[in-house]
């Protein structure tokens, strides 16, 4: 029976905001190198890969000392991209995937991730939220909501604030964080499924598993990750490694 954790690292070049980010540097290291070495601190876990679709990228892993792997130029999502390498090895049993573009992500939010899916029976995929309370993000189409049972299962991920409030302060929200854990078929399965159709109407893909009947564990966490999308971005990580400003000031 499979039984390695690992973590996979899609990275790719390409990127609509900001080309070539896994290859920038702040603090003498590569943006990708600052998530690898997060990941490596992580309790419970076998081996972290790179999934990479650019010779560059992978030059700059190995060079660091990463395990990495080479992957299509086709893929079109972050999923597929770790099923790829996830295929070539039998023996993991469960993947996480942590985005490359989280230098300061916290390794015991990818922990919480791992015990989702490795201590529950019944969950095919595990991923993280945080309470919101700011009116602005509640309502930021761009921060994507979650709304899950006493179980902690999601029910539903949306856009849009859900749920809607007609009694106002009757309810709590929460914002969901990029980050997944799978079991391996269930990795497999979600891959392999056409796109359903609130996964069109919405682009978030965790709907199709959701659609699919898989169930979902929900993490709650209370940390703000720190995300790479923008040159602005990049500069705020600078000035929190170079000691100028902390990670709330950044936010």
């Amino acid at each position: 029976m499979n039984r390695q954790t690992a973590i996979i690292i899609p990275a790719r070049y390409g990127s609509s905001r900001l080309e070539g980010k896994p290859l920038l540097k702040a603090g003498g290291k590569y943006i990708i190198q600052w998530v690898w070495e997060k990941a490596s601190n992580c309790k419970g876990i076998d081996r972290v890969i790179v999934a990479t679709d650019d010779e560059r990228i992978f030059g700059a892993c190995k060079e660091f000392g990463a395990e990495a792997e080479m992957t299509s130029t086709e893929h079109k999502s972050g999923s597929d991209r770790i099923a790829e390498v996830a295929k070539r090895h039998p023996e993991i049993g469960y993947i996480i995937n942590v985005q490359g573009d989280e230098p300061l992500i916290e390794p015991a939010n990818i922990e919480l991730v791992r015990k989702g899916i490795v201590e529950d029976n019944s969950a095919d995929i595990s991923t993280l939220v945080r309470e919101i309370t700011d009116e602005d993000e509640v309502n930021n189409p761009n921060l994507v909501k979650c709304i899950f049972d006493v179980n902690n299962y999601a029910m539903y991920f949306s856009r849009s604030k859900i749920p809607y409030e007609r009694n106002v302060g009757k309810a709590k929200f929460y914002g969901h964080l990029g980050i997944y854990g799978y079991k391996r078929e269930a990795l497999f399965k979600m891959t392999s499924l056409e796109q359903t159709t609130y996964e069109m109407a919405e682009s978030l893909e965790q709907l199709r598993a959701l659609q699919n009947g898989m169930k979902i564990k929900i993490g709650i966490v209370d940390n703000v990750p720190v995300g790479i999308d923008t040159m602005e971005d990049f500069e705020k990580f600078k000035l929190i490694v170079e000691g100028v400003c902390n990670i709330q000031e950044s936010v």
